[in-house]
C-alpha cells in the first residue's frame, strides 16, 4: 500500500496502523489514550495553535511538516516561552502518498528534535479526494513563561529601539518561486526555523524585552504597524538598514513586490529599551540564528499609531498593514 485510503481515517484497523507504524516512532508517542498526560512547571503558561495549508507542500529548504513545528514554536518563543509540548493534526487527503507523508512526519519530528520539544497529542482524518490539498497540518503548542518576562505592545515607549534578527522576506518568495516554477541564482531557501533557542539567549541578556513578534503573513510592515496601533507610538525604520539579501530584492524588483510584506518565518522583530539594545543585539548575533541581526529603527512619541520609512535618498514614507492578498497560502 503506497497511498492513503479512506479507511486510514476510520478509527479501525487501518488507522491504528498508521499510527503505529508512522506517527507513534517519529514522536515518540507511547500508548492509546485520548490525552496526553504531561509534567509542567508551577507559574504561568503560554499557549498557542495553528492551521498550516501551505501550497506548495514541498519547498526549498523545507516542508510543510517542519513548517508547522517550527511555526507554533516561534509564537510560543516570542511570547517569552519556553516552548514545551506540542499537538498535531492531520488532516489527509485521500490518495495521499505514503512517502510524501513519511518524510513530512520525519521533517517534524527533526524540527521538534531540534528545538527540544515534544510532540506529545496527535489527531488524524481522512478526507475525500479533492476535498483537501494533499495534506492539512493543525499544531497546538504550550510553554512555560519565565519569571518577570511581560511582553506586550502595550509596553512599547518612545526611545526604544527595533532590531530584527535576519534578512526578510526569504519565505514568501521560496514559496513563490516553488509554486510558480521561477528559479533564482543562487536560490531562494525558507527561513522556517525554530527561534526558542535564540530568545532565550536574548532574554538571558535582557529579561525587559518590551515586544517581540515574528513577521509572518503580512511580513514585517504588518507587524510593526500592529504594533504602533496596540501602542499608540510611532515606529521609524530605516530602508538602508533593512536586510534584504539580493536574491529577494532581484525578484520583488522583478515581480513587483515589497519586500516589507513579504512573508518570514524564521526571524523576529524585538523593541527594547535603548540602553539594553546593543547588548541585546550582540546576544542575538552570538547564536547562529542571529548572526545576521540588524538594528532598524526606533520609536518616536508621534504621529500616534504610524510606522515611517526614512528612505534611502532621505525621504519618508508611510508604511501601512498589507491591504489584500500578495502571497497567499504561505503557511
Amino acid at each position: 500500500m503506497d497511498k492513503i485510503l479512506l479507511g486510514h481515517g476510520s478509527g479501525g484497523k487501518l488507522m491504528h496502523a498508521l499510527i503505529r507504524e508512522h506517527f507513534s516512532p517519529a514522536f515518540g508517542i507511547k500508548g492509546s489514550g485520548d490525552s496526553a498526560i504531561v509534567s509542567v512547571p508551577t507559574g504561568r503558561l503560554a499557549y498557542t495553535t495553528d492551521s498550516y495549508v501551505v501550497t506548495p507542500l514541498f519547498f526549498p529548504g523545507g516542508n510543510i511538516g517542519d513548517l508547522a513545528v517550527c511555526g507554533t514554536v516561534n509564537d510560543l518563543a516570542v511570547a517569552g516561552a519556553e516552548p514545551l509540548y506540542l499537538s498535531v493534526g492531520f488532516i489527509i487527503e485521500e490518495g495521499f502518498p505514503f512517502a510524501d507523508l513519511k518524510t513530512i512526519v520525519a521533517s517534524m519530528a527533526e524540527a521538534a528534535r531540534q528545538a527540544g520539544v515534544r510532540i506529545v497529542a496527535g489527531d488524524t482524518k481522512v478526507v475525500n479526494k479533492g476535498k483537501a490539498d494533499g495534506i492539512f497540518i493543525n499544531t497546538s503548542g504550550v510553554g512555560a513563561l519565565r519569571d518577570g518576562v511581560d511582553i506586550a505592545a502595550s509596553r512599547i515607549k518612545a526611545g526604544d529601539r527595533v532590531i530584527v534578527s535576519g534578512e526578510i522576506g526569504n519565505h514568501g518568495i521560496a514559496i513563490l518561486a516553488e509554486r510558480n516554477g521561477l528559479s533564482f541564482d543562487p536560490p531562494v531557501k525558507t527561513d522556517s526555523r525554530p527561534l526558542n533557542g535564540l530568545v532565550k539567549a536574548m532574554l538571558n541578556t535582557a529579561p525587559d524585552i518590551h515586544f517581540m513578534r515574528d513577521p509572518t503573513r503580512g511580513g514585517m510592515a504588518t507587524t510593526l504597524k500592529e504594533a504602533a496601533l496596540e501602542s499608540g507610538m510611532c515606529i521609524k525604520i530605516r530602508e538602508q538598514d533593512l536586510p534584504i539579501p539580493p536574491p529577494v530584492k532581484g525578484a520583488c524588483d522583478l515581480l513587483g513586490l515589497d519586500p516589507l510584506y513579504v512573508a518570514n518565518e524564521g526571524i523576529l522583530i524585538a523593541i527594547v529599551e535603548a540602553d539594553k539594545a546593543g547588548d541585546v543585539l550582540e546576544a542575538m548575533k552570538s547564536h547562529p540564528f542571529g548572526r545576521n541581526a540588524h538594528l532598524i529603527g526606533e520609536v518616536q512619541a508621534s504621529p500616534n499609531g504610524m510606522v515611517l520609512l526614512e528612505t534611502a535618498v532621505g525621504g519618508s514614507r508611510i508604511v501601512d498593514m498589507l491591504p489584500g492578498e500578495m502571497l497567499p497560502r504561505i503557511c
